[in-house]
């Protein structure tokens, strides 16, 4: 991705037009409270008459399965909007495009192209917690243009990041999930329209991404590609893929310096995210394998193959690493074993399609000045730290503490350049934020509509530099509502994790900087609760943590005080070297660290603000422009 930085003065007058034609639009429908006062998209008097300059649409992804609906869109981040282009294969009676929470189709913003079988209007609305449309009083999706062309139907319209409407999503950092829906019938009002009984479905996207160049890739430059081997696709909805490559036998050590991934043609809607991991050095052998990653038969190894070396997930463009630092890949301290594992997303069952998809990896034998590093932040995957059944929103929170990183950093410390955020199921937000002399100075990373379903690396809009002494704490927030049992902590898909994957330069011995709660309190805890539900004899210590969470009474009482006792009690520090073993020194019964003081939200402008909480690495850059050929 390259970043217009030439003939600034090109883009603020394209902006002006755009702002221009936008403004003028809106003056000529002047409402869209009913169709009489609507635009008419199939007069030719209400499109552009005149040809409207390029705008570049350098982010895509395809909404529905069979790719017939694409979504693609700019940001311009000096004047808090995002311009967004909807192209149709083929268009029937309109199209619904909206965002809401959690992908849901009630008290979703929405913008609709509908017709009553004459006329077509466009406007901005919203649905109610039936699913039931209305039209917004507030109508913040500017239409730009509306065509047909032979490839299909394209509309183009832009909105503010917030636009202070309660009724609207506020486009922010982190996962933002799209619906989309098509009409197959004509409605005389916008008020007929109900989303539960028309095609719908979600995806998931990365609104805003860093507004920064792309990187030269060196002239020595080499190519491994980790691609399934001619794989079957299931015909189920759900398939995550696993296949064992090898590297080279005595392949020397290299820095990967950029990935990307390689989607078989015709599966772009299905290939829903990957990953490449790279087996534990301690194993030497790792059988072959390609099947599913959840079958019971496959080889026992696969679970030691857990360092991440990518991650890619739909939509995501290519990953490039600073210009001072490569992963390391080869030699003698890594592994020979290479694990992809491909999450296929096929809820139409399509039978029969091959996919050879997988991740290409550009790496160079001329080392660079940095090794960078992938460190764990978060939670220890233990049951000792669990969620209560019935909760809509539960905090559990790890911590890298200033002891450690003290103990583990160098004197001038690590500059975290991207993150990969992790839990399972019941996750819905992730938060990481760094913590200075007690006051919160910088968010990592954060994603308040978290999904387990859409995971990648994420470059940061600029780069954190983490000093001894400081503090890192990462905060989940879980949901489950839909659960009769507390979940409790663990590696299965129904148990929970709270991690951050930072990746950063220079590497260090530290990977692992982790807590929870001290078990010993945690004992007092099971003790207390038992005898205030006038348990006669507390089993506590003589079964599992697991066991003795499953056999409380949950009630509100029960789980407030679990969240006191993890806010309060002292933690157990895992402050790990490569090796596994902690660094040297006392890591349990480490109390809390102190914040005094926590970082409010910017505000937007309409909020009184200045900028969000996403800012480009150069804020006088207005739209991001594509590379050559894109």
């Amino acid at each position: 991705m390259r970043i217009l930085n030439k003939n600034l003065r090109f883009q603020d007058v394209t902006i002006m037009y755009f702002t221009a034609l936008a403004t003028l639009v809106v003056i000529l429908v002047a409402s869209y409270q009913a169709p009489a006062t609507a635009i008419d998209l199939s007069n030719p008097s209400s499109k552009s008459s005149s040809p409207l300059p390029y705008l570049p649409m350098p982010f895509r992804v395809p909404l529905d399965p069979r790719g017939e609906l694409q979504l693609a869109w700019n940001i311009s981040y000096a004047n808090q909007e995002i311009f967004i282009e909807l192209k149709v294969a083929e268009i029937r009676h309109g199209v619904v495009l909206g965002m809401s929470d959690r992908g849901e189709l009630t008290n979703a913003d929405l913008v609709v192209l509908w017709d009553n079988g004459t006329k077509s209007y466009f406007g901005d609305a919203w649905s109610d917690s039936e699913g039931r449309v209305s039209l917004d009083s507030q109508q913040d999706y500017q239409l730009i243009e509306a065509k047909q062309t032979p490839e299909g139907f394209y509309l183009l319209f832009k909105r503010p990041f917030s636009t202070c409407d309660p009724r609207d999503y506020i486009i922010e950092e982190g996962t933002v999930h799209v619906i989309y829906g098509l009409l197959d019938r004509p409605i005389t009002s916008l008020e007929q329209l109900n989303l539960s009984r028309i095609q719908t479905g979600v995806q998931r996207v990365l609104m805003l991404r860093p507004d920064a160049p792309s990187a030269s890739l060196p002239p020595d430059v080499q190519i491994l590609e980790v691609l399934a081997p001619d794989v079957i696709i299931p015909s189920q909805e759900t398939t995550y893929w696993c296949f064992i490559q090898q590297l080279p036998e005595n392949m020397p050590k290299n820095h990967i310096v950029m990935y990307e991934s390689v989607v078989t043609a015709g599966n772009e809607a299905i290939v829903h995210h990957m990953e490449v991991f790279e087996c534990s050095p301690d194993i030497s052998n790792v059988p072959q394998y390609s099947g599913s990653c959840d079958d019971k038969m496959k080889p026992g190894k696969l679970n030691y193959c857990r360092h991440v070396l990518a991650a890619w997930a739909m939509g995501a463009e290519a990953f490039y690493y600073p210009p001072d630092a490569g992963l390391p890949m080869g030699g003698p301290d890594s592994s020979r074993f290479l694990r992809l594992e491909v999450h296929y997303h096929n809820p139409l069952l399509l039978s029969g399609r091959r996919d050879s998809s997988g991740i290409r990896l550009y790496y160079t034998p001329s080392l660079r000045r940095y090794d960078a590093g992938i460190m764990e932040l978060g939670l220890v995957y233990t049951p000792i730290m669990a969620v209560p059944p019935k909760q809509p929103n539960f905090y559990l929170t790890g911590y890298c503490t200033s002891k450690c990183t003290q103990t583990a950093l160098p004197p001038k410390g690590i500059f975290i350049f991207a993150s990969q955020l992790h839990t399972h199921l019941a996750g819905r937000g992730v938060r990481t934020v760094l913590v200075r002399e007690g006051r919160e100075v910088e968010v990592v990373q954060e994603d308040p509509h978290f999904s387990t379903h859409y995971q990648t690396i994420r470059i940061l809009h600029k780069m954190v530099n983490v000093l001894p002494g400081d503090v890192l704490i990462t905060k989940c927030t879980y949901d489950t509502e839909d659960r009769n049992k507390p979940t409790v902590g663990g590696f299965g898909i129904m148990e929970e994790m709270c991690v951050n994957y930072i990746h950063y330069y220079p590497r260090t011995q530290l990977e692992l900087c982790k807590s929870h709660v001290d078990i010993g309190y945690l004992q007092k805890y099971f003790s207390f609760i038992n005898r205030f539900q006038g348990s006669d004899q507390c089993v506590c210590g003589e079964v599992s943590v697991t066991e003795q969470y499953s056999q409380l009474q949950w009630d509100s009482f029960t789980a407030e005080v679990l969240d006191s006792l993890y806010n309060t009690a002292p933690i157990s520090m895992h402050c790990n070297q490569s090796t596994a073993r902690l660094f040297p020194g006392e890591w349990d019964k480490q109390p809390l660290p102190v914040v005094t003081s926590v970082l409010q939200r910017p505000r937007y402008p309409c909020e009184g603000g200045q900028l969000p909480v996403s800012q480009p690495m150069n804020p006088s850059l207005t739209l991001v422009q594509p590379e050559p050929g894109v």
